[in-house]
C-alpha cells in the first residue's frame, strides 16, 4: 500500500485541512490524575519562529526521573490571541479563525520527535527548541516529551511517550490541535520506538506500567502516523535474522561460534514458517531448505530477493549519471542538518564513500569493524561503471541498458558484496552482554541482561547457556519477566496473526518505514517484516509506504529531498485521506 496523495500538489490540498472540523474524542469527566492543567496564563513567546511555548510540564503524577518526564509543547503564534503579562509571559486564549498552511487550531495535527538512538534517554527541553519552527511553519504543533532510556530498562521509553500522549490529550480542551491527529517520528532505536508506539496504542500490557509512574487515566495513548527510519527491532528474533541473512557473509567462524550462527539461522527458518507472513496479495511466504542446508529458498527468500532488487532499480530510475558517491553522502548529511534532524550529541553519521568505517549505532556504541565486499567510492560516469563496481569481487549483478533494470543472482551474493556486515555473533544479545539492547533488558540498576531464548536454548548445558537462562528467569520491580517486556517492544506481537497481542491495541492508521539498504545494525527482514504484517493487517490500517534505499547505510533513508521535509509532506498527505 501507498498513498494516493502524496508529495506532489500537497500544498494545494492543504485546503481541505481548513473545512474539516472533526475534534478530539477526549472527555475530561473520564480523566483520572492528579496533575494538573497546562496554565494558559504562562506561555513563553519565540517572537523570530512567532511560537508560543512552554517546558517543564510533568506528564507523570510519581515520576521515575523528573530528569526525563517531562515535556516542552511548541504552537505556532497564530492559533493564539495572547495578553503580555509583563514578566515574560503570556495569557492565550485560542483563536480559532487564524490559519497557517491550510490548517487551524481544530484542525493542525501533533507531532512528537523519539530522538531515542540506541533506545537513549531523551533529555527533557528546557527551553525554545529551534526545530520546532520547522513544524509550527507548516501548521503542526511540536511536541516534545522527554523519556527514560535503556538504563531505566524496557519497557520505561514507550511507557514515557504514552503518558506524555495521555497528558496532551487529557489538555485537549484547553489547547489547539486536534489531538487525534497525533504522529511520531524517529531513526534507530528512535524509530523503532516510533513503531511500538504506532502497534501498541492502548495496549492493556503497559497499564501497570503507567499506574506506575502515574500516567493519566482515561486517555487514549494511540497515534495516527507513525515514522520509522531504519528501526532497530523485532528483538525476540532480530539475532536469528541477522544470522540467517548477514550470517552468509561470515568468514574465519570457530567451530562453535559457526554452530551457534547456524543454528540462529535454522531458528529464524522455523520462525518464518510459523508465523504465516503473507505478501501484499495474501500469498504466505515460507523457506525451503536449500543447498547450505540454511533455508536460503522459498517464497519468502524470493520476496526478499525482488525487495532488493527493487531498491536497486529505483537507485537507477532516481540517479543521472556521472554519479559520485562521496557527493551523494555529503548531500545526505546537509540535507540532514538544514533539514534539523541530525542525532543527538555523539551520534555517529553514515559511511562517506568506500571507506570501512569502525561501526557503531547512532549513540556512538562501538559494534566492531565494519565489513564489505566492495568499496564504492569516486565517480561513475556510466551506469555500466557502476555496475561493473558493484561486480568487482563477483558477477552478481545482470544489467539490461533497454530497461534500465537489473537482476541480481542471490541473496547471499547482495550480503557478501555491499551489506555492511558489522554485527559479532549474536549481533543484539551479545555473548558478553555488551550491546544497548542487553542494557534495555536490564532492571534500572546499571545491570544488563539477556533476553534471547533461541540462544538460551541453542548453549544450553553450558556455562554460558546458564547465564542466559538466568537472565531469562529474572523479574523486574513490578514482577514481569524478559519474555513479558520483550513482547511489549516487538511490533510483530501486536501486529501479527500468530501472537497472542494480535488485535489487542490500536494501531496507527498511517506508517512511513525507510531505511538504508545497506546498514549492516539490523537485517532487512526487520523492516520488512512488521511492513507485511501491517499490510494484512485489516482495515485499521489504511496505508503504509516502505522504501529500502540504496547505497544508504543507517541513516534517515530517502531517495530524495530531506527527510524532515519529507516527513511533513507525508503527514499533510495522510491527513488529505482523512474526512
Amino acid at each position: 500500500m501507498k498513498l494516493t496523495a502524496m508529495i506532489t500538489g500537497m500544498l494545494t490540498a492543504c485546503a481541505v485541512f481548513a473545512g474539516c472540523t472533526s475534534s478530539p474524542k477526549v472527555n475530561t469527566e473520564n480523566a483520572k490524575t492528579s496533575l494538573p492543567k497546562i496554565d494558559m496564563s504562562a506561555w513563553s513567546y519565540n517572537a523570530e519562529s512567532n511560537v508560543y511555548y512552554q517546558t517543564g510540564l510533568s506528564y507523570a503524577a510519581t515520576p521515575a526521573d523528573t530528569k526525563y518526564e517531562t515535556l516542552g509543547i511548541f504552537v505556532p503564534g497564530e492559533y493564539f490571541d495572547a495578553k503580555d503579562n509583563g514578566n515574560g509571559t503570556y495569557t492565550v486564549t485560542v483563536n480559532k479563525e487564524n490559519s497557517v498552511a491550510g490548517f487551524t487550531s481544530e484542525t493542525a495535527p501533533m507531532v512528537m520527535p523519539i530522538q531515542t538512538p540506541g533506545y537513549s534517554a531523551l533529555e527533557a527541553p528546557s527551553g525554545y527548541q529551534n526545530e520546532a519552527a520547522q513544524y509550527t511553519q507548516n501548521g503542526f504543533i511540536f511536541v516534545y516529551a522527554g523519556a527514560r532510556g535503556r538504563d531505566h530498562g524496557a519497557p520505561a521509553g514507550i511507557t514515557d511517550f504514552k503518558a506524555a500522549i495521555r497528558y496532551i490529550r487529557y489538555n485537549a480542551d484547553i489547547l489547539p490541535g486536534n489531538a487525534e491527529r497525533y504522529f511520531t517520528y524517529g531513526m534507530s532505536g528512535g524509530g523503532a520506538q516510533s513503531a511500538l508506539l504506532g502497534a501498541t496504542g492502548d495496549s492493556a500490557e503497559y497499564e501497570p506500567y503507567l499506574k506506575a509512574i502515574g500516567a493519566v487515566e482515561g486517555y487514549s495513548d494511540a497515534i495516527m502516523g507513525s515514522m520509522d527510519w531504519c528501526p532497530i527491532t523485532n528483538l525476540n528474533v532480530a539475532d536469528a535474522a541477522y544470522e540467517w541473512e548477514l550470517g552468509t557473509a561470515r568468514t574465519g567462524l570457530d567451530e562453535e561460534t559457526k554452530k551457534l550462527s547456524d543454528g540462529l539461522s535454522l531458528s529464524f527458518a522455523n520462525y518464518i514458517n510459523s508465523i504465516g507472513l503473507k505478501d501484499e496479495d495474501g500469498n504466505i511466504l515460507t523457506l525451503t531448505q536449500s543447498e547450505d542446508g540454511l533455508y536460503h529458498a522459498g517464497s519468502y527468500y524470493d520476496y526478499l530477493k525482488k525487495t532488493i532488487e527493487k531498491s536497486l532499480n529505483n537507485f537507477l530510475s532516481d540517479t543521472t549519471f556521472p554519479y559520485n558517491v562521496e557527493a551523494q553522502k555529503a548531500a545526505l548529511g546537509t540535507n540532514m542538518m538544514m533539514a534539523g534532524n541530525m542525532p543527538p550529541m555523539g551520534a555517529g553519521m553514515p559511511p562517506m564513500g568506500g571507506k570501512k568505517p569502525e561501526a557503531q549505532d547512532m549513540d556512538g556504541v562501538k559494534r566492531g569493524s565494519a565489513k564489505s565486499g566492495v568499496t564504492l567510492s569516486g565517480t561513475y560516469n556510466t551506469v555500466e561503471d557502476y555496475i561493473a563496481a558493484l561486480n568487482n569481487n563477483e558477477n552478481w549483478v545482470s544489467y539490461d541498458k533497454s530497461s534500465n533494470t537489473a537482476t541480481i543472482t542471490s541473496v547471499e551474493a547482495f550480503m557478501r558484496n555491499v551489506k555492511q556486515l558489522q554485527k559479532n555473533v549474536a549481533a543484539f544479545d551479545d555473548l558478553s552482554g555488551t550491546q544497548p539492547e542487553n542494557t534495555l533488558f536490564g532492571y534500572n540498576d546499571g545491570s544488563v541482561a539477556h533476553f534471547d531464548a533461541t540462544i538460551a536454548e541453542l548453549l544450553k548445558g553450558t556455562e554460558k547457556g546458564d547465564e542466559y537462562k538466568a537472565s531469562l528467569s529474572r523479574k523486574d520491580s513490578l514482577g514481569y519477566t524478559v519474555d513479558y517486556r520483550m513482547n511489549l517492544y516487538n511490533p510483530m506481537y501486536y501486529l501479527s496473526p500468530a501472537y497472542k497481542g494480535f488485535k489487542t491495541s490500536t494501531p496507527a492508521k498511517y506508517w512511513r518505514i525507510h531505511a538504508g539498504i545497506f546498514q549492516g545494525d539490523t537485517a532487512i527482514s526487520t523492516e520488512m517484516d512488521y511492513y507485511l504484517a501491517l499490510v494484512n493487517y485489516g482495515s485499521e490500517v489504511k496505508d503504509v509506504e516502505f522504501e529500502d534505499v540504496w547505497g544508504l547505510h543507517h541513516t534517515e533513508a530517502e531517495r530524495s529531498g530531506t527527510s524532515t521535509g519529507n516527513f511533513i509532506e507525508w503527514v499533510k498527505a495522510c491527513l488529505a485521506q482523512e474526512k
